[in-house]
């Protein structure tokens, strides 16, 4: 969605059966208004989304870990501080005006939730959400309490992923019918994302100086500390991230899902060999997953595979290659393959080199406004500023995660899931239920009222 007014998308998104709309006075302002930030999670991803803004606009900081914390604190001296972000909105809520949100997965939805009760604008790093129920809540949350919205997968912001579209809509391509996404957790995530213990059951540790372990585990069901869970591998286990797949399908299948217009699938199977525990609880090195979707309008049934630690697919003598790259995703089509990288900056026909120099002297026209690439945040600013919505809002972002989640069940408990999208179920597998809708612990409950 590119530049929808927001007013006309949420007058629709009532008349649909969304509910009242509140929208705060302050929503109201004019662009020139400075607005007032507050970030929850400042190290590593957070640190990409505040250093986006001035500093002198950021008025509140939250992080559960001294660790992660002193470069933000000593860059924004003035901002107050906080470790649980239920006690900043208490103190601080008339006060802010927009929240960015940078913590591990399982607490994204919590956050946000608390946030856009009290009518802020809300931005959220990829994956949205860490279940699927998460997903339509967040949606109907974001339509309800009036705010602007946005999922921070960069990719959705590059001028490459336009350029998918924009082929793809030209006909460039042809019929796609075919998605291939391959790597490995070292290539999506190369620098220790996605380290393990070194038993099962995993050792106690002592909780480090600094770290609020009993904020940091949020919503999620309680236990020992263990030094992998924080603050960095934490995707490794599946109750607190959901792997390489929810991190990387937000980028490697952002440009698919939005071009082919694929929605949810009907049907995921996953091929497992060895997984890692016998509870489920953590990554496997290798899988390989297969959704299928169903025709759209005009557009016939796509099936599409995610390759992870299990090989490249097979290099076609068409595609003007030497041998497949090590990473990243094709679409193949009834007339060209595309191929990008990891995210969709610089996508490419898989043709020999002369016929792809005179293409990119003949390319499609540019249909799709652009804007600044890989800041989600500044088009997200802008959007608040300007009444609009960003390309990746929630109501497409949760689309994209919950495609991906659908996927990461079926890569953690293995077999083949018939996905009933309209009741949010896996057909025949009631034992997935507590994973569609995960329970959470006493005082995190959120958006059970938008029901």
């Amino acid at each position: 969605m590119m530049n929808t007014n927001r007013r006309t998308f949420l007058k629709s998104a009532s008349t649909a059966g969304l509910g009242v709309l509140f929208i705060p006075n302050f929503i109201e302002r004019p662009p020139s208004t400075k607005l007032r930030f507050a970030m929850i999670g400042v190290g590593a991803r957070g640190r990409a989304s505040w250093s986006q803004v001035a500093v002198e606009d950021i008025v509140a900081m939250c992080d559960v870990d001294d660790r992660m914390t002193e470069n933000a604190y000593k860059t924004v001296p003035n901002a107050k501080k906080y470790k649980d972000f239920r006690l900043m909105f208490d103190e601080m809520a008339n006060e802010i005006d927009a929240v960015m949100i940078a913590t591990p997965d399982h607490t994204h939805f919590p956050a946000a939730m608390a946030a856009m009760q009290l009518g802020k604008h809300v931005l959220v790093e990829k994956p949205l959400v860490h279940n699927i129920w998460q997903c339509r809540t967040m949606k109907k949350a974001a339509k309800h309490y009036g705010i602007v919205s946005q999922m921070a997968n960069q990719g959705h912001t590059t001028h490459g992923i336009r350029l998918v579209k924009e082929w793809y809509d030209a006909g460039v391509l042809g019929e796609v019918k075919e998605v291939i996404r391959w790597g490995g957790p070292t290539t999506f995530s190369p620098d220790g994302y996605f380290s393990k213990p070194e038993a099962f059951p995993f050792p106690v540790h002592e909780v480090p100086k600094g770290l609020d372990w009993d904020l940091w585990k949020g919503p999620a069901a309680d236990r020992p500390f263990n030094n992998e869970y924080a603050p960095k591998s934490w995707r490794t286990f599946y109750d607190f991230g959901s792997g390489a797949m929810a991190d990387w399908c937000c980028h490697t299948l952002d440009a698919p899902f939005w071009a082919l217009d694929l929605g949810m699938p009907h049907t995921v199977d996953a091929v497992v060999p060895n997984p890692e525990v016998p509870d489920h609880s953590m990554i496997a090195k290798e899988s390989t997953i297969t959704w299928q979707f169903g025709a759209r309008g005009n557009k016939p049934p796509v099936t599409m595979k995610w390759i992870e630690g299990m090989g490249k697919p097979e290099l076609k003598e068409e595609y003007g290659l030497e041998e497949m790259p090590d990473n990243g995703m094709i679409m193949i089509g009834s007339k060209k393959t595309l191929y990008h990288g990891g995210r969709p900056n610089n996508p490419r026909l898989l043709v020999p080199e002369e016929e792809w120099i005179d293409f990119q002297k003949n390319k499609p026209a540019e249909t799709i406004p652009r804007v600044e690439e890989e800041k989600p945040v500044q088009e997200w600013v802008a959007a608040i500023k300007n009444d609009t919505l960003p390309g990746s809002n929630f109501d497409y972002g949760a689309d994209l995660t919950e495609m991906g989640l659908v996927g990461v069940l079926a890569q953690r408990f293995g077999g083949t899931i018939n996905y009933d999208e309209k009741n949010m179920k896996a057909v025949g597998r009631p034992e997935l239920d507590a994973y569609i809708k995960e329970p959470v612990r006493e005082g995190w409950s959120y958006g059970e009222d938008l029901w």
